[in-house]
């Protein structure tokens, strides 16, 4: 199902005629509540009318126990400007979540690493411009040392940051961060995974001038 007319101007308004070449052709397929796959819907579509969907989020971590989070670019359609976690996406038709994941990952943030899943959830949030996030989002985990090489168009600025000093800005800026990071940081802190051992008192520190 190709954007309507009505939809693909609205867009045009929003992110200042900075469409992607390929907004057409992007599908989400959509779930149930067991993650059952029911049908193939517009990806700008679906998230304007709000119909569950299915996603992945990627968090990667260094030998140090930091996280690589990413600043949206200002021309997304939803969250723009929003600081995020590794990447995240949507899995093609018929395409598994770790290669979709995986794919993502090198695309967006220029970042190749075996991933593995640690958790799902399922989550409903009102984002601004009147669309609507309705997911049943897939978390992934995987390393990497080095620099990333982001999609400018994808990312406005990225960091490896302290989980400490995620986790204390979290609680107090919790508007700086897009919604779907602000649920699933704590559950991949709880899932035991490596980012764990950077998780101490002595690890925080300000952090008003690293994220304003």
């Amino acid at each position: 199902m190709l954007l309507s007319q009505d939809t693909f101007e609205r867009l045009k308004q929003i992110t200042d005629g900075n469409l992607p070449a390929n907004m057409t052709e992007e599908k989400v397929v959509m779930v149930n509540e067991r993650d059952e796959a029911i049908g193939i819907e517009d990806k700008t579509q679906a998230h304007l009318l709000g119909v569950l969907h299915r996603a992945f989020s990627v968090f990667v971590i260094n030998a140090a126990g930091q996280l690589l989070v990413q600043r949206r670019a200002l021309t997304k359609y939803h969250s723009r400007g929003l600081w995020s976690n590794t990447c995240c996406g949507h899995p093609r038709p018929d395409e598994a979540i770790e290669k979709a994941a995986r794919r993502r990952l090198r695309e967006e943030m220029g970042v190749d690493s075996d991933l593995s899943e640690v958790f799902d959830f399922v989550y409903r949030a009102n984002l601004e411009d009147g669309f609507i996030e309705n997911e049943y989002d897939h978390v992934l985990i995987g390393s990497f040392e080095g620099v990333p090489r982001p999609d400018p168009a994808e990312i406005e600025e990225w960091r490896w940051v302290d989980m400490a000093v995620l986790s204390a800005d979290l609680k107090e800026h919790p508007k700086r961060y897009t919604y779907w990071f602000r649920i699933s940081f704590d559950r991949v802190l709880q899932a035991g995974t490596p980012v764990e051992s950077n998780l101490s008192v002595g690890a925080a520190s300000s952090i008003a001038q690293d994220f304003d």
